[in-house]
């Protein structure tokens, strides 16, 4: 079955209707602000990070540590309210060497973004954040890494209180 748009025709604006001032029209640039609500689970997260620790949430219904923090298990569809302090080292799932920027510009130092499985977390609760600090030959999937925090005079509560993994060496 397909819909087409006349099927449903809606009301049509109309020249008169604008030069009459029935419509409302912005002339000039507009002013869009908006405000975004982190919630009860992400802004713990967040703050967490200003004070230098990652933290997740344990389901106790299905007893999954889930990274970062959901109020819901996506899994059970359970409320959770345990929180768990986690640590700042963990694993490289998967990684990639870009050596263009996030705007197409191309770049002589290249970036290394990898998803890091967070020690204390469960499967399948991986983070996206920058390898740093280490040749980009010397990457490789399953190394361990820790995080290396930014001072805490400049951390703002977001991801990059963190500037990045390195290896931790074994």
């Amino acid at each position: 079955m397909s819909v087409r748009i006349q099927d449903y025709p809606g009301t049509a604006l109309r020249e008169d209707d604008i030069r009459a001032g029935r419509v409302l029209t912005v002339a000039g640039a507009a002013r869009a602000e908006y405000a975004w609500d982190v919630g009860v689970a992400i802004g713990r997260y967040l703050e967490e990070l200003r004070n230098g620790r990652l933290v997740g949430v344990r389901c106790h219904h299905c007893g999954r540590v889930l990274f970062p923090p959901r109020a819901f298990c996506e899994q059970c569809f359970r409320p959770t309210t345990e929180w768990v302090e986690l640590k700042d080292t963990g694993v490289i799932q998967t990684f990639a060497i870009c050596h263009i920027a996030w705007d197409a510009r191309r770049i002589d130092e290249p970036k290394i973004p990898a998803v890091i499985a967070i020690d204390g977390a469960s499967r399948a609760m991986g983070l996206l954040h920058l390898i740093g600090g280490v040749d980009p030959d010397r990457v490789a999937v399953g190394q361990r890494v820790r995080a290396v925090w930014r001072p805490a005079s400049e951390r703002q509560g977001a991801i990059t209180d963190i500037r990045y993994f390195t290896p931790v060496e074994v």
